[in-house]
């Protein structure tokens, strides 16, 4: 029976040099996130395991044989095939680096795919659920800046890492604009509309009861420093939970939400595109895929030929 790959045994060492090496040159050469080069990491570590698991090698020798009965276990323990596509493209990095360092002949993952799965949509807050979720006025600190934070990631379409990295200076209250980091180190601007602002503003006015005063960052937690991503998603739970919110809130169903929302509204994939930063138009068809349900739902009751027939039998028969 296979050893499962998220409990690697005790007796397997790695050589974890060229491993380091390569995420040391995306972060410092590529200037990938953090998030980023710890996905790299587990990816290739998890392989590595597996490898010495079955005294197979290091991962540098590893040819595309053996990527397949990697990719076939993995499949057959029920991991999903976007996570498989994810560690393949992991080893893709990976080989790219060796080559370019002259550590490997060739890449056996060029041209290797993982089996598909079912895509599922993203889930979305009902606008007007949403709206209703952001109209109370707060008085805590605590809860404006939770405020604040939502609305910016509503009224923006922002990334966790987007949010906390944004600085006071980044935003400019006055033309309702915004500089964000994104994926890759890809800077863009994206717009803040009136009640984001508004909610900001309030922010600002306590935030000097919290910050450290050398403090750049735009959020800031209780120790007056900048704001740290897990923070942000139990506090966003949590602000869902005390205004009655029926599911569950995290920082990237609102972005779901954005997109939606703006889609559903103006059409325009190519702006939703560059809004959310993404790089590939593919990435943003995901949302094209929740605008026609919503555009389906609409035939189905308006449209005259689209509409069930009545139960009731046919006198005319």
């Amino acid at each position: 029976m296979p050893t499962r790959l998220d409990t690697p045994t005790a007796q397997a060492p790695i050589e974890m040099t060229l491993i380091e090496r390569f995420l040391a040159h995306l972060a410092h050469e590529r200037r990938l996130s953090d998030h980023t080069v710890t996905a790299y990491r587990r990816d290739l570590v998890q392989i590595s395991r597996w490898l010495a698991d079955q005294d197979a090698g290091a991962l540098e020798q590893l040819d595309e044989a053996g990527i397949r009965r990697y990719t076939a276990l993995r499949h057959r323990q029920g991991v999903s095939g976007k996570t498989l596509q994810r560690e393949l493209s992991s080893l893709r990095g990976f080989y790219r680096w060796l080559l370019r360092e002259n550590q490997a002949q060739v890449n056996p993952a060029v041209g290797l795919r993982a089996p598909k799965s079912p895509r599922t949509l993203p889930r979305t807050f009902d606008t007007d659920q949403l709206s209703a979720l952001l109209n109370p006025v707060d008085e805590d600190p605590l809860m404006i800046r939770d405020t604040a934070m939502v609305e910016l990631f509503y009224s923006s379409g922002l990334r966790l890492a987007e949010l906390v990295g944004v600085d006071l200076g980044d935003i400019d209250m006055r033309e309702g604009e915004l500089g964000v980091i994104g994926k890759g180190a890809k800077s863009r601007r994206v717009p803040v509309g009136q009640k984001a602002r508004e909610a900001v503003e309030r922010w600002l006015a306590v935030r000097p009861a919290l910050a450290n005063p050398d403090e750049r960052a735009l959020f800031v937690s209780l120790r007056g420093q900048r704001i740290h991503p897990r923070t942000v998603e139990k506090r966003l739970e949590r602000w869902a939970l005390e205004r009655g919110a029926s599911q569950h809130l995290h920082p990237h169903l609102l972005r779901h939400s954005f997109a939606t929302h703006l889609l559903e509204s103006s059409g325009d994939l190519r702006a939703v595109q560059e809004l959310l930063g993404h790089t590939d138009i593919g990435t943003t068809q995901i949302y094209t895929h929740l605008d026609f349900q919503h555009l389906a739902q609409v035939y189905d009751q308006a449209h005259p030929r689209a509409r069930r027939k009545s139960s009731k039998p046919d006198d005319r028969s």
